[in-house]
């Protein structure tokens, strides 16, 4: 019997993990599953065959993709050989940069800085008619704190969702290979707490801290995401 794991590639905060968990948690959670085979990728665990795979999410993490660690490497060399196994992944954040980049698409800073806090989204033509994204609203919130962006898609993928700030917030590559950079495991509580860890370096860029938190609210139609994924995944 084929496996559903999370792919860790890092942790959140520290305070934020003392107080709520981690990434694994959050997405174990919004699955609707407990005990999910969690392979550290980032604290030096192997990576599991694709072929004995029914899927796999890639968290978010602190790195940064233009580190270019040598686990990031060997990640990016597992994307593509599970995306030309046609195995169902979902990368988040830095999960869907590393697909990105994996790919053959451009990540680096976002020029304007952080985008961070409770944000409205709109779907493509494309996303629209997407197995997993086209449930979702043609205009939908979700929650999001990333300074790097993928800069330039792969020349391959479908665009799927963006914003004014964020022109990629979600793509498809292949069959079934998605990266979002919105965070579908957060509830507005995790997201809170990261504009109050970045309270200091919003104020530096002269942003409304304040605007930023009176527009947090729940997401749940974002959040609903994570269960229709793994909800693909089982019915293949």
């Amino acid at each position: 019997m084929k496996s559903f794991v999370i792919i860790k590639t890092g942790s959140t905060l520290l305070p934020i993990r003392q107080r709520f968990g981690d990434f694994e948690d959050w997405i174990s959670e919004g699955c609707g599953l407990s005990g999910v085979p969690v392979m550290d990728v980032a604290g030096g665990e192997a990576l599991p065959l694709p072929e004995t795979l029914s899927g796999a999410i890639i968290t978010g993490s602190p790195a940064m993709v233009t580190d270019q660690s040598g686990w990031m490497q060997s990640l990016a060399v597992w994307v593509r050989e599970a995306v030309s196994e046609a195995v169902p992944l979902l990368g988040v954040c830095f999960g869907h940069q590393l697909l990105a980049q994996a790919m053959g698409g451009h990540v680096d800073y976002h020029p304007e800085g952080r985008e961070i806090g409770t944000v409205a989204i709109e779907l493509t033509e494309e996303g629209k008619r997407d197995p997993l994204l086209g449930y979702l609203p043609g205009r939908f919130t979700a929650h999001v704190t990333h300074a790097q962006s993928v800069r330039r898609l792969p020349a391959s993928a479908l665009h799927l969702a963006g914003n004014a700030y964020e022109a990629h917030q979600a793509f498809r590559v292949g069959e079934c290979a998605w990266g979002v950079q919105f965070h579908p495991e957060f509830t507005a509580e995790v997201i809170r707490s990261y504009v109050d860890e970045h309270t200091a370096a919003q104020h530096e860029q002269d942003r409304d801290v304040a605007a930023l938190k009176a527009a947090i609210a729940d997401t749940e139609a974002a959040n609903a995401l994570l269960k229709r994924f793994y909800g693909y995944c089982t019915e293949r």
